[in-house]
């Protein structure tokens, strides 16, 4: 139950709930922290006005506040109101939970009262310390929000269960353990106690004894305070309103606030909803035990990619020194290479494994909180709680899906040593980057030409058949029409795009390959050559390949976030999670200079967008820019900021709207990452020092849409300025 607490401490505080009370959001607060928390609104925006104007719709009214206005460059979390003339702007407070929280506009006025009688400031405003949702209190200030007493309960349990063994209620000095209780009197004994001030004749004789903890449960379980309106304090809940999912009483029906609303009685609904929420629970205990599973399998995969590489590390050491003292040089640097994988593969693998706790055990917690609320008998109570309860299984069980259980990394390691060149250019020794068909140490060996028997003949390059796409080449080849000496494959190298040593891309028996992830607007030069086993042919005639100057591609449906929707030929992603969602898109950069631009076709109830670039591995349940393999701007209504590692930077006016443009300039050139809205720079150079391999990404929620345009030039203003530069 240790992972259930979080779930029973309030997010201001920091402490277990005291007199929980649950906002329309169905997130709880403790009534002394609702209080601590409100702001003073403008008169304009009250209860009353709205309502006098007409445009009030219900006793609490949501604010459409300037979000952005809340946040502080200073500390890039949660500040003040600075939408409201009338609110100074101050600094905001960080709870012990690390929920960013609202300091009043003024200190509260000093009262007697106790906080649920204290008058509550005219106009006061209260916003969820959680989902940042703000709302205007009606007349009966926090009188108006029901208590959440399943939560108190759960809450009472759970320290009941935590607490240290009883002690006796009658020993003079060191109370002893007690021993039993006597349910008429109340009171905890040790034997000696028992027998002195307790014993079993006379009028005693009747009193019922039980072991203490079945004592202490009899306490807890005493009949509570039965549930009544907030409307209506004389009145209890019988009835429950389908559409405003809340209980209500009979006076409340008679003055026909649900008159038109489907309404059925309190029990019924009560025993459905446990129902609802019980079979959610199934669903979800399934995924974790699907996660214990996949962890148990992760760290089974560290394991084994530590004896692969030991077994890899043990093979090329066997091979390099078969070879000559020329070789020794070389085998160091290999060795580095095989490390430097094999520590990217732990780590990828761990990381997984520590995401993956993280996510376990907040399950785990949110279902114990569940099948501790299923165990309250109070059906008021629960159904007050129990809809916002089942959305958070469902949507828990949701983020398990697609992809979460599916390892990032292999445990093999696709590196083959490269031996088919003779002694004299074994300073080209290398690893080569696709797997050879054989995979033994015998694979790694010199090839000996031997008079007796020919050689291959020079293959050649079949021009009709060779192309580029984007950064991308396909090469075809065939061996002479009149060759009669058979090949057993081909290896074909390319040089690095500029003018530099050639490298192994392909060994094998086909007589096509495509090659991807070269650099755009380069060219390269290719050639292929044969060998059998008597030796290796001649290489063939050189050909030279130019990549696409620009980038065409589209989002990636095969590394994105499963909330992710796609259309227009996978041109076009929305999503209607409330939580922040990942994707990527199809192509990378490593080199070279790349603009791309994003319309936003779809922007309601102002949600902040981000628009960047990311490694492949980068996290897909959070916004970009939250973790260290992401680099972005967040953008809203009113303001951006840039955003890596969850570190925000350069918050600069201006903003987004529907029909606006984001334009995302990648100048690997200089190293640098710069954004642009609607053609104008939004902020300074966001990013510098930009190296590595670095794929286009967008992070959206809130049923924002937003469509790709790629195959850019870059704007001539950027040119013109980077020829100056």
């Amino acid at each position: 139950m240790e992972e259930m607490e979080e779930e029973l401490k309030c997010p201001v505080c920091g402490s277990f709930y005291r007199e929980p009370i649950i906002l329309p959001c169905s997130h709880n607060l403790c009534q002394a922290c609702a209080r601590n928390i409100l702001v003073q609104t403008p008169e304009s925006e009250s209860p009353q006005s709205r309502r006098a104007s007409g445009s009030g719709v219900s006793d609490y009214d949501y604010l459409d506040l300037d979000k952005m206005s809340l946040y502080s460059e200073a500390d890039s979390g949660y500040g003040s109101y600075g939408g409201f003339a009338s609110a100074p702007t101050t600094p905001c407070q960080k709870s012990p939970n690390g929920v960013r929280v609202f300091p009043p506009a003024m200190p509260p006025p000093a009262t007697h009262l106790s906080p649920a009688l204290a008058p509550v400031p005219r106009n006061s405003c209260i916003t969820c310390p959680q989902c940042h949702r703000s709302l205007i209190l009606d007349d009966r200030g926090l009188r108006g929000f029901p208590k959440n007493r399943v939560l108190e309960g759960v809450i009472d349990r759970y320290q009941q269960s935590k607490a240290a063994a009883l002690k006796c209620q009658l020993c003079e000095k060191a109370p002893k353990e007690a021993t039993v209780m006597c349910e008429q009197c109340d009171v905890f004994y040790c034997d000696p106690c028992r027998l002195r001030c307790h014993p079993p004749r006379g009028p005693l004789a009747k009193h019922r004894l039980v072991p203490p903890a079945q004592g202490r449960v009899s306490r807890r379980l005493s009949p509570r305070k039965v549930s009544t309106c907030t409307d209506h304090e004389l009145e209890n809940h019988s009835m429950y309103c389908v559409q405003c999912k809340m209980p209500v009483c009979y006076q409340c029906l008679e003055e026909g606030k649900h008159s038109s609303h489907e309404v059925k009685a309190l029990g019924a609904m009560w025993k459905l909803h446990k129902s609802q929420l019980s079979q959610a629970l199934n669903g979800l205990s399934d995924r974790a035990k699907e996660a214990k599973e996949f962890l148990v399998q992760l760290r089974n995969m560290v394991q084994q990619i530590q004896e692969n590489s030991v077994e890899f590390e043990a093979c090329l050491v066997a091979q390099c020194d078969a070879l000559i003292d020329a070789l020794n040089r070389r085998k160091a640097q290999l060795l580095a290479r095989v490390n430097k994988e094999h520590e990217h593969k732990l780590k990828v693998v761990r990381d997984q494994i520590s995401h993956c706790t993280v996510k376990l055990r907040q399950t785990t917690g949110l279902m114990e909180y569940c099948l501790e609320v299923i165990k309250e008998n109070d059906p008021s109570g629960f159904l007050q709680i129990s809809d916002a309860l089942i959305r958070r299984v469902h949507l828990t069980e949701d983020q398990w899906g697609k992809g979460t259980l599916t390892p990032r990394m292999t445990t093999d390691f696709d590196l083959s040593l490269d031996n088919s060149p003779l002694l004299q250019s074994i300073h080209q020794l290398d690893f080569v980057q696709m797997k050879v068909q054989r995979r033994n140490c015998d694979a790694i060996h010199f090839q000996t030409t031997k008079a007796s028997s020919p050689v291959p003949a020079t293959p050649i390059l079949q021009l009709e058949e060779c192309c580029t796409h984007n950064n991308s080449a396909t090469l075809s080849w065939k061996q002479p029409p009149l060759s009669t000496v058979p090949a057993e494959g081909y290896i074909l190298e390319l040089d690095d795009g500029s003018g530099g040593q050639f490298r192994e891309v392909y060994v094998g028996k086909e007589t096509m390959c495509t090659v991807d992830g070269l650099h755009f607007n380069s060219t390269y030069n290719a050639r292929v050559k044969a060998f059998n086993k008597t030796g290796v042919s001649q290489y063939s005639k050189t050909l030279v390949l130019q990549t696409s100057e620009v980038a065409w591609f589209a989002f990636d449906p095969g590394s994105a976030h499963s909330d992710i929707i796609f259309s227009n030929d996978n041109l076009t992603v929305t999503c209607s999670s409330y939580d922040d969602r990942v994707v990527l898109g199809k192509t990378g950069f490593s080199k070279g200079v790349h603009y791309w631009e994003i319309t936003v076709d779809r922007y309601d109830n102002h949600p902040d967008p981000a628009f960047g670039v990311a490694r492949m591995d980068v996290m897909k349940d959070v916004m970009l820019g939250k973790d260290d393999k992401a680099w972005a701007m967040y953008v809203d209504n009113n303001r951006s900021w840039f955003m890596h590692n969850n570190s925000h930077t350069n918050r600069t006016e201006g903003g987004i709207a529907k029909g606006a443009t984001i334009g995302v300039l990648l100048d690997l050139n200089r190293k640098t990452l710069t954004f642009f809205i609607n053609d104008e720079q939004q902020g300074p150079i966001a990013f510098e020092n930009m190296e590595g391999l670095f794929f286009p990404a967008v992070s959206l929620n809130r049923n924002v849409q937003v469509t790709l345009h790629t195959g850019l030039p870059v704007p001539d203003f950027y040119s013109s300025r980077a020829s100056i530069a």
